[in-house]
């Protein structure tokens, strides 16, 4: 698959450059242009977060990186480069929606996506929003949302990005963006290949990271089509070939490999009137992996889903102070796999959305989804919303919502211990926000309850084999708090950018917080730019947190809190009209702490980051 790689890249781009690496505070928008009409005109009440692409193109990190630094959500990431799962609010990576261009794209074999696998080179922007949206976005959008949007721009214009990086641990990265549109077209293309040797050392033993190496290959086409001046065709492909060696722990060597191709297509007919708006969509996705316990062995057990979607939404102005919409959507999942057979499954639903406004101070949307699924019976989803202008600078966003997650294949099928007889989580939750914004602040508190039943645990069973329950009722509540500050003075610019969140998240019959939940989290981002020079500072606070049901203190039972500080520097060697070159260092756990995400699974020390980026 390497010399593939190569290949590919080879013939595409021969151009060497590098990244810049200056990471710029959370972006608060008023509007959100996305191809997403729901998060556009359905969200008032519910905290929005966006990191707008010129937020995206100053990060040379990985995807979780870029979240774990700027916004609540917490990560469980089983060392650096491997598996990466998400967590709302004290809810698990399974009751998390990805959603990609309007559509939800988590795994149908595990519930999840592995935040690994996504690089944002050809993203404009990555919109982040808590609180439950399984009315709009179907099963698993428990705890909330995390959506990857590309944009397409009709002005004339073309313009090329390359990027390349070299790093600690042999870490090789080379991306290439082009944007081309006219009046009637536009088009972009994105390639990015990753490679890192990873063998970073365990600190405070003799220990490195063995059997972590790992590479990628992603490709990006979206391209536009006016057919008339109210009809537009769009269609959107992404591709992403990885190639992994899972490291182990501590305590266990690994010589396990995993490898996944991951593919999804969609074409989209948008028209666009003066009372109405009509989204058509067609998709296919595929996803497929092969796990090899030994990679050195031929054998390996694989799995694959391949999904078909159809979706209809139609939005139409009845007044300009309120508005309906219609959503249709109907899904195909066929799967195949050495552990879990040959499953399938289809799922029909229907959502309405109501939007009123009564004037600039009162915007109020009720959304109702009744799903029909060949497998369970889904029970009928509701959300209320509201977003009040108190006085010029204070708002307040409520919500309330019921929201579902269906069991998996893997929950359901897997062998041994898949459990036929799971029936669907569900759960209520309602939120507080409110909001100050001035010129030069930005302010956000919010205050949230979730109450869950009928959760999906895996546990030992009488059998001996590990199988999948509905055991559990939770619920989870605490705040967040962000704050955003920008100040210029002539030439000099200074960004601050700080998130906080207390999460308390107990299973209701023991009483105990769940595994992998901290009680508190918070991160900041303080960045000064002068001229052509800029410069940031990062710092990540973690609480502690228990890795057993029993809450049981001490190395084995849970991990310690940590911090964790990087530093970059960001020099423009050429800034004209046509043409820029950007010249940085990024420096990550500048102060070379020990901390582990996952218990036994160390992340890196001290590690350094050098980039060109080339704009033209």
């Amino acid at each position: 698959m390497k010399k593939t790689i190569v290949l590919l890249l080879s013939i595409c781009y021969s151009v060497v450059s590098f990244a810049q690496t200056q990471i710029d505070s959370i972006q608060y928008l008023d509007e959100i242009e996305l191809s997403d009409i729901k998060l556009k005109h359905n969200a008032a009440g519910f905290k929005v977060t966006v990191l707008n692409d010129s937020v995206l193109s100053k990060n040379q990190s990985s995807f979780t990186d870029l979240l774990r630094f700027n916004s609540n959500l917490y990560f469980k990431e089983n060392g650096y480069g491997m598996v990466s799962s998400p967590s709302f609010r004290g809810t698990n990576a399974s009751q998390t929606a990805v959603i990609w261009n309007g559509i939800n794209i988590n795994s149908q074999l595990n519930g999840q996506t592995d935040f690994s696998t996504i690089n944002t080179n050809n993203i404009n922007q990555v919109v982040i929003r808590n609180g439950g949206g399984s009315v709009q976005y179907g099963s698993g959008a428990i705890g909330g949302s995390v959506h990857l949007n590309n944009n397409l721009n009709f002005s004339k214009h073309l313009k090329n990005d390359v990027k390349i990086n070299y790093g600690s641990f042999e870490t090789k990265n080379i991306s290439l963006v082009t944007d081309y549109g006219q009046d009637k077209f536009a088009f972009n293309l994105g390639l990015n290949y990753i490679d890192s040797e990873n063998d970073y050392k365990y600190l405070n033993s003799d220990q490195v990271n063995e059997n972590g190496a790992f590479n990628n290959l992603s490709l990006n086409v979206n391209l536009g089509y006016f057919i008339s001046e109210k009809d537009v065709i769009k269609l959107y492909h992404q591709s992403f070939i990885g190639d992994r060696d899972f490291s182990g722990t501590t305590t266990t060597p690994s010589k396990s490999k995993f490898e996944d191709i991951n593919s999804r297509s969609m074409l989209e007919w948008v028209r666009t009137d003066h009372y109405y708006k009509s989204n058509f969509k067609v998709a296919y996705l595929k996803e497929y992996f092969e796990y090899y316990q030994n990679q050195d062995s031929d054998f390996f057990t694989f799995g694959q889903v391949n999904t078909f979607l159809v979706k209809h939404n139609f939005n139409y102005k009845i007044s300009k102070r309120l508005s309906v919409t219609s959503i249709l959507d109907y899904n195909t999942f066929k799967g195949e796999g050495s552990s879990f057979g040959n499953p399938d499954r289809s799922i029909f639903s229907a959502t309405g959305l109501l939007q009123y406004n009564l004037n600039s101070n009162l915007n109020i949307g009720f959304n109702v989804r009744q799903d029909v699924n060949s497998d369970f019976k889904s029970p009928l989803l509701f959300s209320v919303d509201a977003l009040i202008g108190v006085t010029e600078y204070y708002k307040i966003k409520i919500n309330g919502s019921k929201n579902y997650r269906i069991p998996t294949f893997n929950d359901l099928f897997w062998q041994p211990g898949g459990n036929l007889d799971l029936v669907p989580e569900s759960s209520y939750q309602i939120d507080l926000g409110h909001v100050l914004d001035f010129d030069w602040l930005h302010l956000q508190l919010n205050t949230y309850y979730i109450k869950s039943k009928n959760l999906i645990q895996w546990k030992p069973s009488n059998s001996g084999f590990w199988s999948p329950q509905n055991i559990a009722e939770a619920h989870s509540y605490g705040l967040e708090l962000g704050i955003g500050v920008t100040k210029k003075i002539n030439n000099h610019q200074l960004k601050l950018s700080s998130n906080y969140s207390y999460t308390v998240s107990e299973n209701l019959e023991t009483k105990k917080q769940l595994i992998y939940v901290p009680f508190h989290k918070a991160n900041a981002t303080i960045a000064y730019c002068f001229k052509r020079l800029s410069t940031y500072y990062q710092h990540l606070f973690n609480g502690s947190v228990f890795t057993t049901s029993d809450n049981l203190e001490g190395p084995f039972y849970s991990l310690e809190s940590f911090n964790v500080s990087n530093f970059g520097v960001n020099y423009k060697v050429l800034q004209h009209s046509d043409h820029q070159i950007d010249l940085g260092l990024k420096v990550n756990n500048v102060f070379n702490k020990l901390y582990q995400n996952v218990a036994f699974r160390p992340m890196p020390n001290r590690n350094f980051n050098i980039q060109l980026h080339y704009k033209f």
